[in-house]
């Protein structure tokens, strides 16, 4: 009885306040989720994982050693993937980074040597002030999914980011650089010595955030550090 009742409240709900897709605001269909059918066909993939050169890769290069580096979609200003990131980061649709994180998941699950010996996921942190203001850490939620369709444990007590700095958006590559070179710190370096640790984040643009990451994961010992992201621009 109590689960007919749920039904139907739930059912009620939904003609009142139905779930819309994240990118183009039409209702979203029963096995829809996040996305509406025709949105989620058309996301603008960037098929990385199976290159074994990715343009990603490519950022790095000369600058810290990454096995592994790939971003799901690509992203473009006005775009599906724009909205989504901003839902993510600013709207509170936390779940929605996972789900996508999911999705990438399963694409990239048996695709990368380097990946199958992944020991360890953990997302770039925010210094908690930003996290309070927020009350969630997106990088988090898509390490969660990422964990989720590769089996590969993550954890959120690895990395911490000691310094709140100002907005990355509208600096070039040597200003970002500059901005987080040394505002992260690894707080738990048995966890990470010895281990091939992948990193996750929302957006990749210079790759200065990440490659900071990197640099303080193989500092501490790691083995290994890969880089994996839900989007990049195309520069």
């Amino acid at each position: 009885m109590f689960r007919f009742v749920r039904s139907v409240i739930t059912d009620f709900a939904d003609l009142l306040f139905p779930t819309l897709c994240l990118s183009c605001n039409q209702p979203l269909g029963d096995n829809e989720r996040i996305l509406c059918t025709d949105c989620r066909i058309n996301l603008p993939e960037t098929g990385q994982h199976q290159e074994s050169n990715s343009q990603v890769l490519n950022k790095f290069a000369g600058k810290v050693p990454i096995q592994f580096a790939a971003s799901y979609l690509y992203y473009t200003k006005g775009g599906t993937v724009q909205k989504l990131i901003h839902h993510i980061k600013y709207k509170g649709k936390k779940e929605a980074a996972k789900e996508i994180a999911n999705w990438y998941g399963y694409q990239l699950k048996d695709k990368s040597n380097w990946l199958n010996v992944a020991d360890l996921i953990v997302g770039v942190p925010l210094h908690k002030n930003r996290q309070r203001q927020r009350g969630y850490n997106q990088a988090d939620w898509i390490a969660e999914g990422l964990s989720e369709s590769l089996e590969i444990p993550f954890r959120t007590d690895v990395l911490i980011r000691t310094k709140f700095l100002s907005s990355q958006t509208r600096k070039n590559r040597i200003e970002r650089w500059e901005n987080v070179s040394s505002v992260f710190a690894v707080q738990n370096t048995d966890v990470v010595k010895d281990k091939h640790v992948v990193v996750v984040d929302d957006v990749l643009t210079t790759g200065a955030t990440v490659e900071a990451c990197a640099a303080e994961l193989l500092k501490a010992g790691c083995k290994s550090v890969g880089i994996l992201t839900i989007a990049a621009t195309h520069r």
